[in-house]
């Protein structure tokens, strides 16, 4: 014989603790985003001091929307910005503190349709090197060298020369 459950919230009603939420569900919200994060994933980073959910008095994480926005937010940071756990640690502790701190970029963007860096404004300029410390840095040949420049794999800088970063 089948037997009904009793007690606990009737259908359509909430219990009073239904803004927490458990691991499995803070997975399932942030899937649909983050595809590849996993239950482990969450628990490094807690352990990481980036979010601090509550406990149950028997252990269970149970996560406040703000824990789970944090999350969110550290998981785009990891993505779109590849930065650091210590930077992105640093970068939300800022805003939580009212401030208005700004993304170190991790290096420039390279559009790898044209084979232009721009490291952006305000970056340091790489180290210039004439031709033939080029040709002896990369242990080549003239021919080696303009078949390269001819693919676009080596550019000349527009004030001459090469960066020493294409060795």
């Amino acid at each position: 014989m089948l037997r009904t459950p009793t007690g606990g919230a009737g259908d359509g009603t909430a219990t009073a603790d239904a803004r927490w939420v458990s691991i499995g569900t803070v997975l399932t919200r942030l899937r649909e985003e983050f595809p590849e994060v996993t239950i482990s994933k969450i628990r490094f980073l807690e352990a990481e001091g980036l979010i601090e959910p509550q406990r149950t008095p028997s252990g269970y994480r149970k996560f406040a929307p703000g824990d789970v926005e944090r999350l969110a937010q550290v998981l785009r940071m990891q993505r779109d910005h590849y930065l650091p756990l210590k930077v992105i640690r640093e970068h939300l502790d800022a805003l939580a503190r009212g401030e208005q701190p700004v993304l170190p970029s991790p290096g420039g963007q390279r559009d790898l349709g044209d084979g232009v860096w721009d490291s952006g404004p305000g970056a340091a300029t790489a180290a210039r090197i004439g031709r033939a410390e080029l040709l002896a840095a990369a242990q080549v040949d003239e021919e080696q060298l303009e078949e390269w420049e001819s693919y676009g794999l080596i550019v000349v800088a527009p004030e001459g020369g090469y960066d020493a970063e294409m060795v």
